[in-house]
């Protein structure tokens, strides 16, 4: 119990993610007040996902574990990017 495990970010990494996570909402909310159509939807789904990888890289630790984690999360990533395209793509013909 001697040896102590160094936490691998710092309090202000921790509070530049929390800046961002910040930042990001208060477009998200902004872009809700502004009327674009159907590219409302999409331009939220954009900005979900730039949060998203925020939250994965750096509260999921994916910016400092093994690069085989985040190929496998790229991979996830990828499938669920063409399940949104296939959805966009079946509501714009609706």
């Amino acid at each position: 119990m001697s040896q102590e495990k160094q936490h691998i970010s710092s309090y202000t990494s921790h509070f530049v993610v929390l800046i961002t996570l910040i930042i990001l909402t208060g477009i998200s909310v902004a872009v809700t007040r502004v009327e674009m159509g159907p590219l409302n939807t999409l331009v939220a789904m954009i900005i979900a996902g730039a949060k998203a990888s925020v939250v994965l890289a750096w509260f999921m630790h994916l910016k400092f574990d093994n690069k085989l984690f985040a190929i496998f999360t790229a991979l996830v990533l990828v499938i669920f990017l063409l399940v949104l395209y296939v959805t966009f793509f079946d509501y714009s013909y609706r």
